[in-house]
This record gives C-alpha cells, sequence and structure tokens, in this order.
C-alpha cells in the first residue's frame, strides 16, 4: 500500500509540473517575480565645466528622487573631443542601455548617430534643429525622430540689450567664440542680427578659435579694438574663462557671458538660465520614457524659465563699473 502511495504522490507531482510548464508556454510569459526593474542609463558629457556639471547633477537627481536605486548610471566625460564623444556613444550603444542622456550638442551628434533605437535625451543644447541639420522641428515642438531633452537657449536680444545697458556708449564689441561648436555660431548669428536692430550704429566684430590651445592669443587680439566683448554659452570658452579674465580683466573690457557659471569664472555679467533646472527636466523626460513608455520622438523639447540678470562682483570692482538696475550679484564660490 505505502508503494503505490509513493507512486501515485510521484505521478501527481509530474503532472503538476507539466501543468505549470504548460501554462507559461500556453501564456508566452515568464512567472511573475518581485524583483524590480533597474534602469542602466548613460550619460555622455562633453566636457567638464559647471554649466554642463549642473546640468548632470540635475538630471541624476531627477532620476534618483523617482526611481531610487532603480537607476544606474554610467557617467562618462568626453573632455571636450568628439571623436571620444562618438566612442562613448558607441559603448552605451552596444551595453544596451535603457536611456542615453547627451549634454551638449557635440555629445547629442554622435549618440543620435550612434542609435536609433534606444531613447536620447539631450541637454545645454541651444538649437536641436541645428543638432539635428535641419531647418525646424515640428509644430509641436518634437523632434520626430529618437530625440528631445532641454534646451539652454536663451533670445540673443536680451543679450545685446545688457551689452548697452552696461556699456551704453559702446561702438564695437568683439564677439569670441570656438569655430567648432555650431551652437556657437547660432549665437553669435543671432547675437549679431539683434545688435543690428538694437543699436546699428554699433560695430560686431567676430573672433573664433580652434580650440583651448588659443584662446589666450585670440582674446588677447580681439580686445585691441574693442569697448565690449561677447561670448556665448560656448563650452570651450566656459572652460577657459579663467583664462579669458587674465586678458580680459587687466584691460579693462566688459565681458557678457552666456551663462552664469562662465560670469563667475571670469566675465562681467549675464543674462542665463538655470542649468541645474534643464538638467533636472531631463530627468523628468528620461522618467516618463523608462516608466511610462512615452515615446522620445514625440515629446517637445522643453525649456528654462524665464532668463535674469546677475553680474560677478569682484569683476566689476576690478575694471571700475557700476552696474544698472536689473542685475543681482552673483555668490561667491
Amino acid at each position: 500500500m505505502k508503494k503505490l502511495l509513493t507512486i501515485l504522490l510521484a505521478l501527481m507531482m509530474v503532472l503538476a509540473l507539466g501543468a505549470c510548464s504548460s501554462s507559461t508556454a500556453d501564456s508566452g510569459e515568464p512567472a511573475a517575480t518581485d524583483e524590480p526593474v533597474v534602469y542602466n542609463v548613460g550619460i555622455l558629457q562633453l566636457v567638464q565645466h559647471s554649466a554642463l556639471d549642473e546640468a548632470t547633477r540635475g538630471f541624476r537627481e531627477a532620476l534618483t528622487e523617482k526611481l531610487g536605486d532603480q537607476v544606474v548610471f554610467d557617467e562618462q566625460n568626453a573632455q571636450g573631443d568628439s571623436a571620444t564623444c562618438s566612442t562613448i556613444a558607441t559603448t552605451f550603444v552596444a551595453n544596451g542601455y535603457d536611456l542615453i542622456m547627451a549634454n551638449a550638442t557635440p555629445a547629442v551628434q554622435a549618440c543620435i548617430n550612434a542609435t536609433t533605437t534606444i531613447p536620447v535625451l539631450g541637454t545645454s543644447v541651444t538649437d536641436y534643429a541645428t543638432a539635428l541639420g535641419v531647418d525646424s522641428l515640428n509644430s509641436d515642438g518634437s523632434t520626430g525622430v529618437n530625440l528631445s531633452g532641454t534646451s539652454d537657449g536663451v533670445d540673443p536680444t536680451l543679450y545685446a540689450k545688457a551689452v548697452m545697458e552696461i556699456v551704453p556708449d559702446a561702438k564695437k564689441v568683439a564677439i569670441v567664440y570656438c569655430s567648432a561648436e555650431p551652437n556657437s555660431v547660432l549665437q553669435a548669428d543671432g547675437f549679431i542680427f539683434a545688435m543690428a536692430e538694437l543699436a546699428p550704429d554699433v560695430e560686431c566684430t567676430v573672433t573664433t578659435f580652434d580650440d583651448s590651445n588659443d584662446i589666450q592669443a585670440k582674446v588677447t587680439a580681439a580686445i585691441q579694438d574693442c569697448d565690449a566683448m561677447y561670448i556665448p554659452t560656448d563650452n570651450t570658452a566656459a572652460s577657459n574663462m579663467p583664462i579669458v579674465a587674465g586678458v580680459t580683466e587687466p584691460a579693462g573690457i566688459p565681458v557678457i557671458c552666456g551663462e552664469e557659471n562662465m560670469t563667475k569664472a571670469g566675465g562681467l555679467a549675464t543674462v542665463s538660465i538655470s542649468y541645474y533646472e534643464i538638467g533636472y527636466k531631463c530627468g523628468l523626460q528620461a522618467y516618463e520614457i523608462l516608466v511610462n513608455g512615452k515615446d522620445v520622438a514625440a515629446m517637445p523639447i522643453e525649456y528654462a524659465s524665464d532668463p535674469v540678470g546677475a553680474y560677478n562682483v569682484a569683476y566689476a570692482e576690478a575694471i571700475g563699473i557700476t552696474m544698472p538696475d536689473g542685475y543681482s550679484p552673483l555668490a561667491a564660490e
């Protein structure tokens, strides 16, 4: 009797296992588990400087607040080299990451060239149409391709107004930027157009540098015949503002910068957004894509809150200039 009972129990176990296996095969779905989903996110930052660092920090904090330890970051810095951007982007794709955040235009371009399937979000990009090499975005502000993100774009008229408010007698304004950065070219062209509309008698001259090795020489040349200088949100310039200040401050040249971290590091004034804010907004976009399945191609590009005027107190004192109303002193770092 015992032997018969043992055989019957064994047979029942086999049938039960077969039923479970059949159920899994029929449904095509694995058995449910309690393991949380972990998202792997690659972060490609073009170069290290305060503005981009703040955008990356905002992105990480937004996603971490939403997902906690369910998100794992692989953060890489290309040290300003476009070829390195491409190598990092290719590695992210090979690793099969769930999403890539690209910080600055060359980083975005490397990532969208590397993948058409992994969602790419950009930040610290002035103009996404320029980054993509197209005339314009869709009417709803989306790109229609494997890319969305947040912009650091500011109306160039605000910078032109800043120059004329701070240096009302200016006759010549030097514009300095890196020729390898398309967003800098765009901003410079916008500034020249705005200045022509606002103060047609003011002459704008353009000086470009190839990389950080010739910044000092080019800035030195630019200040020989100008009353003020405008430097857009140029990543190479931003990484080397102490070098710029070493030339412009002794010469008493007011330098209007594209953003506040550049100004803190070696400029006079800015009309700036918060890079932490655009990074944070980018992180919220990432959450919508990863968790809620939003289509990156249909997500409109987002922008920061209204920019505000700010100035570097030490630089103003050093060149003996009194700032007009409407510009807040930047806190010393």
